[in-house]
């Protein structure tokens, strides 16, 4: 599924009062946070993610491997925050058809 500019700054606009709900620690990404991660898109279908790291190469290997491996739609990567969308079965967010 691909989103048009104008479904992602609709996405953008509903996530910009979101606090990350999930947040990367030491251990990296690890199958316990991708556990999290899922739930998480799972019950919301628009989620951040805090990925503290230093290394921008690091960060972005990151960020790929969580929307890989959620098969969720990056909408927005602010710095150490990742924005990221997947509709559920309830479809509880009604994106713009364009």
């Amino acid at each position: 599924m691909n989103l048009s500019n104008k479904q992602k700054q609709y996405l953008k606009g509903l996530a910009h009062p979101l606090k990350p709900v999930v947040q990367l620690g030491n251990n990296g990404l690890t199958e316990g946070v991708l556990a999290e991660i899922e739930n998480a898109l799972s019950f919301h279908e628009l989620i951040k993610v805090k990925v503290p790291s230093d290394d921008k190469e690091e960060k972005q290997m990151i960020m790929d491997a969580i929307v890989g491996e959620t098969k969720a739609i990056q909408v927005q990567a602010i710095g150490h925050v990742l924005v990221i969308y997947r509709p559920s079965e309830e479809k509880k967010i009604s994106v713009p058809k364009h």
